[in-house]
């Protein structure tokens, strides 16, 4: 019966699920922005302490590995390896977009939608700033029918597609793309957004596979570079002439 943490750092929010053989014992979250490097730790210490747990009686680390934030991920990558390493445990990698199925799938609107439309598709979306998102489709299923990238939206896109087949948009950067894609066959659902507990399935699936991932070269899926900028209330004016 693997006992998995799982810890998701990809957006503004921070959770932490505890899960023992597919079932979950208990979770953390917080969506105070920018949170993640001050309460990742704290709930990781009280989910263990709540179940009368230490690390070193875990089975495996999962983390949601990317796209997304890329200070989020660097906070959740590096506190999982670091973990694995300090209890000598496998260590687990979920897609962003990937944890988002499982969570979509216990939406009741889309269970509607699931049973109403013909050859669906669903395309998770993770917001990438301005009008660009990290987004990938799957079938109901979870099989990934196109694989992940970061998409500028416009009114072109998904076009090929959602002619013929019906697309459910959702995730913390669908909501914004709203007005951009009003195909017939579009449809958006809100509220769906990542959390560690849609790791479970999961991170359970890839423990008895032993998909794990090596913690000398494991890195977050970052998809874009990573460009610092400098706030504006930091930039020194240049002297009048």
């Amino acid at each position: 019966m693997p006992l998995i943490l799982n810890l998701d750092t990809s957006t503004q929010i921070c959770s932490v699920a505890l899960a023992s053989e597919g079932a979950l014992l208990g979770t953390r979250e917080s969506h105070e922005e920018k949170s993640h490097a001050s309460q990742l730790s704290i709930f990781i210490r009280d989910l263990l302490k709540e179940n009368g747990i230490d690390a070193s009686g875990l089975d495996a680390v999962a983390v949601s590995m990317g796209p997304g934030s890329y200070t989020g991920l660097r906070i959740g990558v590096s506190t999982a390896k670091g973990l694995a390493y300090g209890s000598n445990i496998p260590l687990i990698g979920i897609g962003t977009l990937d944890l988002l199925i499982p969570g979509a799938l216990q939406n009741p609107e889309i269970s509607r939608l699931l049973k109403k439309k013909e050859s669906i598709l669903l395309c998770p979306m993770i917001d990438a700033r301005r009008m660009e998102v990290y987004t990938a489709l799957y079938t109901p299923g979870g099989k990934i029918i196109e694989d992940v990238s970061a998409r500028i939206i416009d009114d072109k896109s998904f076009l090929e597609i959602i002619e013929n087949r019906a697309i459910v948009f959702f995730g913390n950067g669908a909501e914004k793309c709203r007005e951009m894609i009003t195909h017939p066959n579009a449809f958006f659902v809100e509220g769906i957004e990542t959390s560690a507990e849609y790791m479970v399935p999961l991170s359970e699936d890839s423990f008895h596979q032993k998909k794990f991932e090596d913690l000398a070269y494991f890195e977050p899926f970052y998809l874009k570079d990573f460009i610092a900028t400098i706030p504006k209330n930091k930039i020194i004016p240049e002297e009048r002439q």
